[in-house]
């Protein structure tokens, strides 16, 4: 009997031992905001507004003072995601495919459901469509909100939920927040781990906030003013200082969730911005902007939480930056980091704890396009070779390169080996297909945003990523995609459109190859053009409509690579339709 008693109590401690273990990996609640500045919080000086919650979390965590992100939204996003410098990623700008990060890239949400973790996605994701780039194809089980780089309507907007459209629930980071918090209490009661990634898409234009936030600051005599006050447009900063207040009354909402929970202490949380403000208002007297690679333009708040395992009210002056982050994430849950790339970040964990002894003088890389900037400790060379010493000059007033020629002349080496690093064959073309049926994907969305168009049809706006095409009135207009089909068979193709009743009757044809379907517009859908009335500024983003889905039928799709076009055969009216997206799902 002894043995056998010594056998079971030998897997008792074996199963006791692992379940231990599963119980030791913390849960994430990642908060990512869109086009907040560093200064858009209270708790870094800035009286116009009030983020209590977020500024709780500084108190209980560890505020990290000088942490750099890219100039704008999808290079952020890639470089968290990848822990790897976007312009490593193949993701160079921010529409018409340039968000996409390369095939072959591994992410945090991949790293942490190989984990065990229960991922999901909600929110603004902008890096890619597409698979292999949906959120699904990257490591979420659970996503909600949009791929593109900004939407055109924040209430009761449609949607994507796990590559489906649907409609969503009144304000958009409300509604991205109630359905984390379903998703999180779901996986408590699962008993399972979580990794719940928030990326928000505001305070991003169309400048929309409900009336509870906006009239706290319609008339409000605003005591902080940018550097340049003039170019201040008041209407614009009014509403982002709303809708940021309107974030923090949400990052509330998920704090309360968690200590209702009684996991507080059991999840790790931490909140950042994707670039700096996205227009002129109070910001610590930083030179620049979203865009600029100047301090202002790159800046961002960060700080992280741990209660009862990290320091509380702990604050860290050494450089870090976006790319860190998957590396220290993975380091404080104690998971495996199987990423087949090496990274560019580095794990915070020793400055977070306090136990950096000796933590490098640290160069942080900032680029946009072939634009590059580097951070240290002390200095910033900017894009044009001027140096700053930004504990002397925070608001990079004086030049110091002529002064400072060796310390100058080591930045400009090291920014000219970090380019050929990341870019040995020189700056690349971005020529990467769309890709259709990667991976076995039941279903590709092929939006306005990714395609061009031909002859006398126009754009909605400037601005690809929520527009739609009009003003299609010819045989010879047509939309092309770049396009690689990875996996060939019958596709059933859906026109998202709208027409109305006079113009009904136009045959259109889709093809690829040799391959050809058509189909006519039969049915009338005239909706109205929506946001305006919501807008509390002038906006620059196209203005949306309730798009109608037009099944065209199936077309049979080879594998290869060609242009995907679609064209009118017959228009019997004035025009064809308004086209906002494709959709090909496989049925075989």
């Amino acid at each position: 009997m002894k043995p056998i008693l010594t056998l079971g109590l030998l897997v008792c401690l074996l199963t006791g031992n692992l379940l231990a273990n599963d119980q030791k990996h913390p849960n994430i609640v990642v908060f990512l905001a869109d086009d907040q500045g560093w200064g858009d919080v209270s708790h870094n000086g800035n009286t116009n507004l009030h983020t209590p919650n977020i500024d709780s979390l500084v108190k209980e965590g560890v505020r990290f003072n000088h942490f750099y992100v890219g100039a704008v939204c999808a290079p952020t996003r890639a470089a968290f995601l990848t822990g790897r410098y976007h312009a490593r990623t193949g993701t160079t700008g921010v529409s018409k495919g340039e968000e996409r990060f390369n095939s072959d890239e591994f992410t945090v949400a991949q790293a942490f459901k190989a984990a065990g973790y229960a991922t999901g996605a909600f929110g603004k994701w902008h890096n890619g469509t597409q698979y292999p780039n949906h959120p699904n194809a990257k490591g979420f089980d659970e996503y909600y909100g949009f791929t593109s780089g900004h939407w055109g309507h924040y209430f009761s907007p449609m949607l994507d939920h796990n590559g489906t459209f649907v409609k969503g629930e009144g304000y958009i980071t409300d509604d991205l927040t109630s359905k984390a918090i379903a998703f999180i209490d779901q996986q408590v009661k699962r008993d399972k781990p979580f990794f719940t990634y928030l990326p928000y898409c505001t305070p991003h234009s169309p400048m929309q906030v409900p009336d509870e936030y906006w009239d706290r600051f319609s008339d409000k005599k605003l005591k902080m003013h940018h550097r340049d006050p003039e170019k201040e447009q008041s209407d614009h900063l009014r509403a982002a200082l709303a809708m940021c207040e309107n974030v923090d009354w949400n990052v509330g909402r998920v704090l309360k969730k968690l200590n209702q929970l009684g996991i507080e202490d059991e999840t790790i949380v931490l909140y950042f911005s994707d670039n700096g403000p996205n227009g002129f208002r109070w910001n610590g007297d930083m030179k620049g902007k979203k865009g600029s690679l100047d301090e202002g333009g790159v800046r961002s708040p960060f700080v992280i939480r741990w209660t009862g395992h990290i320091p509380a009210g702990r604050q860290v002056n050494q450089v870090a930056g976006a790319i860190d982050l998957l590396p220290t994430l993975t380091d404080l849950a104690g998971i495996k980091r199987p990423e087949p790339k090496p990274i560019d970040g580095v794990s915070l964990k020793p400055l977070i704890m306090g136990d950096a002894n000796s933590w490098p003088n640290r160069m942080i890389f900032s680029s946009l396009r072939q634009r590059v900037s580097v951070r240290t400790d002390q200095y910033r060379l900017s894009e044009k070779g001027q140096l700053y010493d930004m504990t002397q000059d925070p608001g990079q007033r004086k030049d110091i390169a002529g002064e400072r020629p060796e310390v100058t002349q080591k930045l400009k080496q090291a920014v000219k080996d970090w380019k050929k690093s990341v870019w040995p064959q020189g700056y690349p073309k971005d020529s990467r297909p769309f890709l259709i049926g990667y991976g076995g994907a039941k279903s590709t969305q092929l939006p306005a945003r990714d395609a061009i168009s031909h002859g006398e049809i126009k754009r909605s706006s400037r601005h690809p990523n929520c527009s739609f095409f009009y003003n299609w009135t010819s045989p010879q207009d047509s939309i092309t995609w770049d396009a690689e089909v990875v996996q060939a068979g019958t596709y059933e193709a859906i026109l998202y459109y709208t027409c109305p009743t006079a113009d009904i009757g136009s045959t259109v044809e889709l093809s690829f190859k040799d391959s050809h379907l058509t189909g006519k517009i039969t049915e009338a859908h005239d909706p109205p053009l929506v946001g305006a009335e919501q807008d509390r500024a002038q906006r620059s983003e196209s203005l949306v409509k309730d798009f109608q889905p037009l099944v065209l039928g199936n077309i049979q799709l080879p594998k290869g690579t060609d242009e995907l076009t679609l064209r009118a055969l017959e228009i019997p009216g004035k025009q064809v339709m308004d086209f906002r997206l494709l959709i090909l799902n496989r049925i075989d």
